[in-house]
């Protein structure tokens, strides 16, 4: 392994490399430059990472075409894989640790005649025009929240400003300000009240 190599694993490589719509405050840190290899957005702004947030090697972004993602301030991401096809929002202080999934899409039609549609025109040789829509609704994780190892946030879903998301967590609602939840699907934890 030679020197460049080794620096794109160390976070010591070169940032301006970075698509010119991915925007970074200061003092950001991204240890590992493959995280950005599937990265696409065609928007003006398609990545805000807020001053002080550090990327550690596993965060991979999946971002498409129409998506976007804003990460605030001294927030750190351990490892989580992105995949949005609209926006993602992390507010500041926020943790999300190793294996984290946070989808704003599900990224296929879930009724079973219209999936079956969307895997002909994924296909080789099909016509991507005919994919059938594809619902995308917003993800918000609030201040200072904490999302555990293996969680999985779900589309349409808002985390609530110092809510706990325990590991392997399936969040499929919003989870207000301040609680802890638990499970397949999340439930509040034992004592934890709206």
């Amino acid at each position: 392994m030679d020197l460049s190599e080794l620096a794109s694993i160390t976070g010591d490589w070169d940032y301006s490399e970075l698509p010119s719509n991915v925007y970074l405050g200061q003092d950001c840190w991204l240890e590992r430059k493959e995280s950005f290899n599937r990265y696409r957005s065609q928007k003006k702004t398609g990545m805000v990472l807020g001053n002080f947030v550090k990327v550690y090697t596993w965060t991979t972004f999946n971002i498409e075409p129409s998506g976007s993602i804003f990460v605030g301030d001294e927030s750190i991401l351990v490892g989580p894989t992105f995949m949005c096809q609209n926006q993602i929002t992390i507010g500041n202080r926020v943790v999300l640790s190793y294996h984290v999934t946070v989808a704003d899409s599900d990224f296929h039609p879930i009724d079973s005649v219209l999936r079956k549609q969307d895997a002909v025109a994924n296909s080789p040789f099909g016509d991507r025009s005919q994919r059938p829509t594809i619902i995308s609704r917003p993800v918000i994780i609030e201040d200072d929240a904490w999302i555990g190892i293996g969680a999985t946030i779900l589309k349409g879903v808002r985390i609530g400003r110092g809510a706990r998301v325990s590991a392997g967590a399936v969040v499929t609602s919003d989870v207000p300000r301040g609680i802890t939840v638990v499970g397949n699907p999340a439930v509040f934890l034992d004592g934890d009240s709206t």
